[in-house]
């Protein structure tokens, strides 16, 4: 199929490699709005600075968008609208009206809609889901990741932070995780957040947090953290509890907290049985960031060929950007959220 791959940052470059080395993909053209270095893998493509007159050139058949979140939305409108199948770098939206009108857009045209949830095509991730759901709830989801970043890294961050804070940028993978293991709708949210750099806009904040109820009775807790000032002790926490026992990632296998590589590595989870004795589960032959964004666009393209139903996945990906979005929406108006209201 053909592909166009629209923005080359750390994401967009692993994704537009995946596309390079699949059988059934041709890159037609790459989209960045400055000069970029490219591997010598991708050096041979076509570079366009605007995304519209890419796509309208080059015709494709597959957009893959891994652009700066505020341009999510209507890059995706204008890719589906063209009729392609579109791929989208979570957040799909920085509001919850524009995540409807694109998932609204896909299901209109029948064209394929998948937002960029790398946990989703993860088998150590997609085994802790599996062991919580076995528990039953309701449940509690205890989960952060706050990154040290500095140099090049803090810099990435200062530029994503001109429009997403961390607790949506990040929190929408994990918030996702929730919704997949307890299957209620989340109904309130409460948020707390601060700015602790004078680097960054005065009405943005690099450290947040948040509490969210769901149908079920089950509660979840969120953090996420960017900067040099972010403490590198109990920055990765990932539990899951219900009244039969917990789920756990032992968070001592983890690298330094601005590592992309340990974002996604779990290395061995806890099974904790209440009454019982715990089962320790190793991952020894994990894959690598690189290997799941392979796994991701074989994704996309699989659902295309054998036109699967990405209903759950697109409500899913509503959802939990809605849950993040009433946060920092709780965050700036020091009350709770309503998720009704949040819509």
């Amino acid at each position: 199929m053909k592909v166009l791959i629209a923005g080359l940052g750390n994401m967009g470059l692993s994704h537009a490699l995946a596309h390079h080395h699949h059988p059934g993909a041709e890159i037609v053209a790459l989209v960045n709005r400055s000069a970029v270095a490219l591997p010598p893998e991708l050096q041979s493509y076509p570079l366009i600075n605007d995304f519209h007159a890419a796509l309208a050139a080059t015709r494709p058949e597959v957009v893959v968008i891994a652009t700066y979140s505020d341009s999510h939305a209507d890059y995706a409108c204008a890719a589906l609208e063209r009729g392609a199948h579109v791929f989208v770098e979570k957040p799909l939206a920085t509001t919850v009206a524009d995540a409807r009108r694109v998932v609204d857009l896909a299901k209109r045209t029948g064209r394929k809609l998948v937002v960029g949830y790398i946990l989703r095509h993860h088998p150590s991730w997609q085994r802790l889901i599996a062991e919580a759901r076995a528990l039953g709830g309701p449940y509690v989801f205890r989960l952060n990741l706050n990154q040290q970043s500095t140099g090049p890294t803090w810099e990435v961050h200062k530029a994503l932070m001109r429009t997403t804070p961390p607790i949506v940028d990040c929190g929408v993978h994990y918030v996702d995780v929730m919704c997949q293991i307890t299957d209620a709708p989340p109904l309130r949210v409460n948020g707390m957040g601060l700015r602790l750099s004078d680097e960054i806009a005065k009405d943005m904040y690099n450290y947040g947090q948040f509490q969210v109820v769901f149908a079920d009775g089950s509660v979840g807790w969120y953090e996420a953290g960017w900067g040099p000032m972010m403490s590198e002790v109990a920055y990765f926490v990932k539990d899951v509890i219900s009244p039969r026992g917990a789920v756990s990632i032992l968070s001592g296998m983890h690298p330094a907290s601005d590592s992309v590589e340990g974002h996604t590595r779990v290395g061995s989870l806890r099974v904790h049985r209440a009454g019982g004795t715990d089962e320790d589960v190793d991952f020894p032959g994990e894959p690598g960031h690189q290997a799941l964004c392979d796994a991701e666009q074989d994704f996309v393209l699989q659902a295309i060929a054998e036109d699967r139903d990405l209903t759950r996945h697109m409500e899913d990906a509503v959802s939990s950007l809605a849950v993040c979005l009433a946060a920092d929406e709780s965050i700036r108006t020091s009350r709770t959220v309503h998720l009704d209201a949040a819509r």
